[in-house]
């Protein structure tokens, strides 16, 4: 097996973890850490594009910085939402949360 395809088998693997982990969970926090497991498998499929396919172009280190700049954004405006809505309901449950209404 060469180092490109064990990398796109973990990426793979990782991003598979990751839709299991935002379809099967109900936990606001836990499907956040999912949706961040999904997006670090594009960082490693990206990352590795990049060193084997295009032979070591910045490009793809430059597109990696900014998937994890909005990963950082993403996960700081979604734990304020999750902060809110605990505050207002005292529960983190998405199905919970889907029927409440104010």
């Amino acid at each position: 097996m060469t180092p490109l395809e064990f990398l796109l088998l973990l990426s793979g693997g990782l991003f598979s973890l990751g839709l299991y982990g935002v379809l099967a969970r109900k936990n606001a926090v836990l499907v956040l850490m999912a949706i961040e497991l999904m997006l670090n498998a594009v960082n490693v499929n990206l990352v590795a594009f990049v060193r084997y396919v295009v032979g070591g172009d910045p490009v793809g280190q430059v597109l990696v910085v900014f998937v994890i700049t909005i990963a950082a954004a993403e996960v700081g405006l979604a734990l304020a939402i999750i902060l809110r809505l605990y505050r207002n309901w005292n529960t983190v449950n998405l199905d919970r949360i889907s029927t409440l209404q104010q």
